[in-house]
C-alpha cells in the first residue's frame, strides 16, 4: 500500500497539451454535515415541490427523513418515492415515472446508492421525454431537457451522483442498459461521509471496488484525458489506502471521508473518459442474475487487467506505482501477473468471491453474456480490442 502519489502523475498533459479537454462535472458539496445544504440547494434549482427518490434501507437508517427535514426547513413540500430495489428495474422507473406526475414535482433528489441515483435519473429522463426508458439506450439519446437533479449518495463507490451514466435492467432481456449523455450529469451532487457510516460491511466493500474498478478503467481508458487521469490515480490511492480501514473500524470518519472522496474522484473521472471491458462485461452478469455491481466488478477486474496490461502496458504502470509494487518497472508480463495479483489480493481481504459460479452463473450463461457484452457502449474505450473469443475466454477464467 502506497500513500504517495506517483511520480507518473507529473507532467502528464504530455502530446496532450495542446489539446481543449471538456470535463462535465456537477457542482459539489463536500464534508461532514454536508447535507443540511440540500434544502438551500434545492431552493436555488427552482424546487418547490421536489421529487425524493430514496429505498427502503436509507429510510431505515434515518438518511431520508433528515433529507425531508432539511427540505420542509426551506418551505418546499417534497414528495417521497421508495420502489426501488437493487439495479433499478425499467417498470420501477416507470413507477416512478408516474408518481412524479401525479404529483406535480419539480426538481427531482436522489438520496441513496447508485440504484437510487439510477432509479432518479431515469425518471428525470422520462419527465422531459416521455417514452419508455429502455428507448434512451446508447450515447445521447435525450433530445429535450430533463428536470434539475440533486443527488445525494449513501455509499462509497459507485459515482452515480457526479456521472454522465444511467444504467437500468432490462427485465425481458435479462441485461442491464446503459444511457450515457452528458444531460445525466446532476446540477448538485452532495457527499456527507456520514451517511457512509450506516452501511453494511458487505455494501461498503463492494462499493469500496467499484470505485476501485472505476479510477482503473477511466485511467486506462481509450478516452482519458489528463484531467480524468489525475482523479482516477488519486481514487485508486484513497480506495488501496482506506477501504480496509473502514471495514475494520467503520466508526473511522477519516477513512469514510477518504471513501467518500475515492468515489468522487472516480465518478469524475469515469464520466468523462469512460469505461472499459470489466464493466461490459459486470453489466451483463448483474442483468442476468441480479449480482451486486461492485462484487461482479471486483471479481472480474483482475482478469480484465492481465488480458489489457499485455496490449498497453504503460497505461498500466502508474497503477503498479500506486499501488508501491515493485514490479511496476519489470517486464510487461511480469508487471501484469504483479498488478493482478494485488488487485485480487485487495478482493480477497474485503470476501469477494473467487469466481462468478460462486455468485450463480453457469457455464451455460457465458454465450448469452459474451454476445451482450459487444453491444456494451464501455466496451468500445476498453485500452485493448476484446472480440467475440476474447470476451468468451475471459468469462471462463472469471468463473
Amino acid at each position: 500500500m502506497n500513500e504517495g502519489t506517483p511520480e507518473t502523475t507529473e507532467g502528464m498533459w504530455g502530446e496532450d497539451a495542446a489539446q481543449p479537454v471538456k470535463f462535465h462535472a456537477p457542482e459539489v458539496v463536500f464534508g461532514t454535515d454536508s447535507l443540511a445544504e440540500i434544502g438551500l440547494a434545492a431552493v436555488r434549482l427552482g424546487a418547490r415541490r421536489p421529487f425524493v427518490v430514496s429505498d427502503s434501507g436509507v429510510s431505515a437508517a434515518g438518511w431520508t427523513e433528515e433529507t425531508l427535514d432539511y427540505l420542509r426547513r426551506e418551505g418546499l413540500r417534497p414528495q417521497l418515492w421508495t420502489d426501488v430495489t437493487p439495479n433499478p428495474k425499467e417498470h420501477e422507473i416507470q413507477r416512478g415515472y408516474e408518481e412524479y406526475i401525479d404529483s406535480g414535482a419539480d426538481v427531482i433528489i436522489g438520496i441513496g446508492g447508485g440504484s437510487v441515483i439510477d432509479a432518479a435519473k431515469g425518471v428525470a429522463i422520462l419527465a422531459g421525454n416521455g417514452g419508455k426508458i429502455l428507448d434512451f439506450e446508447g450515447v445521447d439519446q435525450i433530445s429535450h431537457p430533463i428536470p434539475p437533479m440533486i443527488m445525494a449518495p449513501t455509499t462509497a463507490g459507485t459515482g452515480a451522483d457526479v456521472s454522465q451514466f444511467c444504467v437500468v435492467s432490462d427485465t425481458e432481456r435479462h441485461i442491464k442498459v446503459t444511457i450515457l449523455g452528458r444531460a445525466l450529469v446532476p446540477d448538485i451532487s452532495i457527499t456527507d461521509p456520514r451517511l457512509l457510516t450506516t452501511m453494511p460491511v458487505d455494501l461498503a466493500a463492494a462499493t469500496g471496488l467499484d470505485a476501485l474498478s472505476h479510477g482503473i478503467e477511466a485511467f486506462v481508458s481509450l478516452a482519458h484525458n489528463p484531467l480524468s487521469d489525475l482523479h482516477a490515480l488519486n481514487s485508486v490511492r484513497l480506495v488501496d489506502s482506506h477501504l480496509v480501514r473502514t471495514l475494520e473500524t467503520p466508526e473511522d470518519l477519516t477513512s469514510r471521508r477518504a471513501m467518500a472522496q475515492a468515489s468522487l474522484e472516480a465518478g469524475m473521472a469515469f464520466s468523462n473518459a469512460i469505461l472499459g471491458a470489466t464493466h461490459a462485461m459486470s453489466h451483463q452478469v448483474g442483468g442476468l442474475i441480479d449480482a451486486p455491481h461492485g462484487v461482479v466488478n471486483a471479481v472480474l477486474l483482475s482478469h480484465v487487467v492481465s488480458f489489457n496490461a499485455l496490449g498497453s502496458p504503460e497505461r498500466y504502470r502508474p497503477l503498479a506505482e500506486v499501488f508501491g509494487l515493485s514490479e511496476s518497472r519489470a517486464p510487461v508480463e511480469q508487471m501484469a501477473r504483479a498488478l493482478a495479483a494485488y488487485i485480487r489480493s485487495l478482493a480477497d481481504r474485503v470476501g469477494v468471491p473467487k469466481g462468478l459460479a460462486a455468485l450463480g452463473v453457469t457455464e451455460a450463461d457465458i454465450p448469452l453474456l459474451t454476445k451482450s457484452t459487444l453491444h456494451d457502449a464501455c466496451l468500445t474505450t476498453n485500452p485493448r480490442l476484446a472480440d467475440e473469443n476474447d470476451v468468451h475466454r475471459l468469462f471462463v477464467a472469471a468463473m
